[in-house]
């Protein structure tokens, strides 16, 4: 009797779960804008722990992937302090999840909701 309770009782958790979930569908921005542009620079500055970013006027308006360098320290004429780089570029993601668009940093999982982009499916 107790595991006929149980199945009961798991039955009852799967039968209150959404039925469909919404899922994330790789995106592109449809309409780039200046705020778009500025949400866009001011998210990825937020998730890269404040830094300057820099991102071109027609950034994920193509492909849904953006992928950020780290900016080379230079000197007063412009070389390059270091030879090397060594830092790994960080990867984003657009995606549209129901009506929302969603900017997802790859290394970290984390999701960010952009309310000035507009998207559409890839």
């Amino acid at each position: 009797m107790p595991a006929r309770l149980t199945l009961a009782g798991i039955l009852s958790v799967i039968a209150c779960a959404p039925v469909s979930a919404q899922r994330d569908v790789p995106a592109v921005v449809t309409s780039p804008t200046p705020e778009s542009r500025a949400e866009l620079t001011r998210v990825v500055g937020r998730a890269l722990k404040g830094a300057a970013v820099t991102l071109a006027d027609d950034a994920l308006t193509r492909d849904s992937e953006l992928i950020i360098e780290r900016g080379w320290a230079r000197d007063a004429k412009g070389v390059p302090l270091n030879g090397r780089e060594t830092g790994r570029p960080e990867h984003f993601r657009l995606v549209k999840n129901g009506a929302s668009c969603v900017l997802v940093h790859e290394r970290t999982g984390k999701r960010f909701t952009l309310s000035s982009v507009t998207c559409g499916p890839r």
